[in-house]
């Protein structure tokens, strides 16, 4: 072929002067024995998720500080893997101002604070019929519920009251009882039929509807004064990012900005409605959104152990 092209013309430039995304002075330090946790956040690389999550400490950090809203929006698997201790420290600590739960999370946390136990064998359970049958959750959630409703109360506060003043044994690692004994408001959005409560004799579906309307009307009120605050979404794929998106909307709709938002999305796996209703859209045109992927049970531990050595006690 006459007109191939003559690569002796093609035009270099030097190294020196070409722009890269990677330098020495971003690399990891390499652990030192008998090193502090500091040491630990310090040394990692300043490049890709590593960056991110410091970002993100230093997001919520400033938040904190700033006597902004941190809020934590969050999945049952979370509860299941043993994080309700680590939610509850942050809470205390005054780091996280809120939470949002599904239906399943006041699940296992009520579980958890009855009977020390939670998580059924849903692959075994499904097959004889007693799968979401535990007499104690259906009916006690069920009475929580409405006797909350009877009193104008949101699912999260219901729940939370019910079991404050109800004999749990384990009442000191539940998230909702937590929540009353700081006054920090959990709600609790809820798609009727995936819960295993629905499916007991004494469900009713107006408490529930009515309870969590009450809830999404406090999580919009959250969300509304969380300019220069951070939404953190811990593991729900579906439900929460809908339900903070429609919180967003309804916030800007009745005149608050919410400029300056930090969104982030923690889960194993990015799904799409955590990725558009989370870490994109809500944080448009001025706001951050980063997804940390990783398992619940290491990444949220590592958060909080970097929040509490910037932030301090």
């Amino acid at each position: 072929m006459s007109d191939l092209l003559d690569f002796s013309k093609v035009k270099t430039v030097p190294l020196d002067t070409r722009p890269s995304k990677v330098a020495l002075s971003d690399a990891a330090t390499p652990w030192v024995q008998g090193g502090t946790l500091q040491d630990f956040f310090s040394g990692l690389p300043a490049i890709l998720g590593a960056k991110d999550f410091r970002e993100v400490v230093q997001a919520i950090a400033d938040a904190h500080s700033a006597g902004r809203v941190v809020v934590m929006g969050m999945g049952a698997h979370p509860i299941k893997v043993g994080l309700n201790p680590i939610v509850i420290d942050l809470m205390r600590r005054g780091i996280i101002n809120g939470v949002a739960m599904n239906g399943a999370g006041i699940i296992h946390d009520f579980e958890l604070a009855l009977v020390g136990h939670t998580s059924e064998d849903v692959d075994s359970e499904v097959l004889t019929g007693n799968f979401g049958m535990a007499e104690e959750t259906g009916r006690m959630l069920n009475e929580a519920i409405r006797a909350g409703h009877a009193r104008g109360l949101g699912i999260g506060a219901a729940v939370g009251q019910f079991m404050a003043t109800h004999d749990c044994p384990h009442r000191s690692m539940s998230l909702l009882v937590a929540a009353v004994e700081t006054d920090i408001p959990v709600t609790v959005h809820v798609a009727v039929g995936t819960d295993i409560i629905h499916m007991h004799p004494a469900v009713d579906g107006a408490a529930i509807g009515e309870g969590s309307l009450r809830d999404f009307r406090t999580l919009t009120s959250l969300v509304a004064r969380m300019s220069g605050g951070v939404y953190l979404n811990l593991g729900s794929a579906v439900i929460l990012p809908e339900v903070f998106l429609k919180a967003v909307t309804l916030a800007r709709n009745l005149g608050h900005s919410l400029n300056d938002i930090t969104t982030v999305n923690m889960d194993f796996i990015q799904h799409y409605r955590p990725r558009v209703n989370v870490v994109t859209r809500p944080t448009k045109p001025d706001g951050r959104g980063y997804a940390l992927t990783g398992h619940h049970e290491i990444m949220l531990p590592l958060l909080a152990a970097a929040l509490i050595e910037t932030i301090g006690s």
